[in-house]
């Protein structure tokens, strides 16, 4: 098992093992004096681990309620928190009790707002069961739910106390999902290290997926210590995001995925940069074919218009304009701000 620490005012452990979800209470018992557990799921992963982590908290003495939501990006707004926020006052939980969440993105997204806004804020653990969420999301306390104008609108910064990764649980994903946390790895690489750019693209992935996500997740953690609430160097994380969350709202939150929509984003801006001469040629290219390894598409059906005009909600939006993240080269991402009236011009739009 390998282990780090995430050194914010709350510190906290993340540990990554094959099969550490078969024993792995005593880790919980030491972050918490709880007596009661909200383990918050969804509906394709709650029948696979669900059962297990409930029976071995329950052995362990906890009272443990079970929230379970329909899986999806669909379920991802305000009224399925404001579910788990009440359903955990129903049952009396206290600000000694913990929530757990057990499921990939979305379920840790929503399990860690809930907790952020429970009695004023209640300790949380993140157990990832999508690559997605254990190479990204789970890791730096982003919580939030979609609204109709946007994905990740309505949110809090709250850390977990503890992050468990179990690469065995990837067994059970589908082939579109691993290549959806793919994307993310791929992005982390892109923006911060080389070396784990060429890991992925010259080695068998499935082969090196412990080494893939220890480094992501310690990449991560390092960018988080020194910029908790995204106010400087936190922002590259977002390399792809702005033109991805656009093209995940043109298709409604449902038929793109958001490793996919963020695989495709990366790709657009690095040959917008290659245009702006600010990124070396052929970037964009070297991007595409990585994604293309790990399944991944490189360019969607909207036009380039339609999804700068989609990019209107974003959260990352100043008055002033977009705070771009672009390539010096693969391994060195860099903040770009462009104010809003250039921002088709850039495109190629105008």
């Amino acid at each position: 098992m390998k282990k780090l620490r995430v050194n914010v005012a709350q510190g906290y452990d993340i540990l990554i093992g094959k099969g550490l979800l078969n024993d792995f209470v005593g880790y919980v018992d030491d972050i918490c004096k709880a007596k009661k557990v909200c383990l918050i799921s969804e509906t394709n992963v709650y029948p696979l681990y669900g059962q297990d982590i409930h029976n071995q908290l329950e052995n362990r003495g906890y009272k443990v309620f079970d929230f379970v939501f329909p899986a999806g990006e669909e379920s991802k707004k305000p009224q399925t928190v404001i579910e788990m926020v009440e359903f955990m006052a129903e049952n009396g939980l206290t600000r000694n009790d913990i929530a757990i969440a057990l499921g990939g993105g979305v379920c840790g997204d929503m399990a860690g707002f809930a907790a952020a806004i429970y009695l004023r804020g209640i300790k949380f653990v993140q157990i990832p069961t999508s690559l997605l969420a254990q190479v990204d999301s789970s890791v730096g306390g982003k919580t939030a739910v979609d609204l109709p104008q946007g994905k990740n609108l309505c949110g809090a910064f709250h850390q977990p106390s503890l992050v468990l990764i179990d690469p065995n649980t990837l067994d059970t994903l589908s082939d579109h999902f691993f290549a959806d946390g793919m994307a993310e790895a791929i992005k982390m690489g892109c923006i911060k290290s080389e070396s784990l750019f060429e890991l992925i693209e010259q080695k068998d992935v499935k082969e090196n997926i412990e080494d893939i996500i220890y480094q992501c997740v310690s990449l991560k953690a390092g960018v988080v210590e020194r910029d908790e609430k995204e106010h400087g160097e936190r922002a590259l994380l977002n390399f792809g995001h702005t033109p991805g969350h656009a093209i995940e709202k043109l298709h409604n939150f449902k038929t793109v995925s958001h490793g996919e929509a963020v695989g495709m984003g990366m790709v657009l801006i690095s040959s917008v940069g290659e245009s702006l001469g600010i990124t070396p040629k052929g970037t964009s290219k070297r991007i595409a074919d990585i994604l293309i390894k790990n399944n991944l598409q490189t360019q969607d059906n909207h036009s380039v218009k339609e999804i700068v005009s989609a990019m209107s909600a974003d959260k990352k939006r100043t008055g002033e304009g977009i705070n771009f993240i672009m390539l010096h080269s693969v391994g060195n991402g860099f903040i770009y701000p462009v104010e809003n009236e250039n921002i088709p011009k850039m495109f190629g739009v105008e």
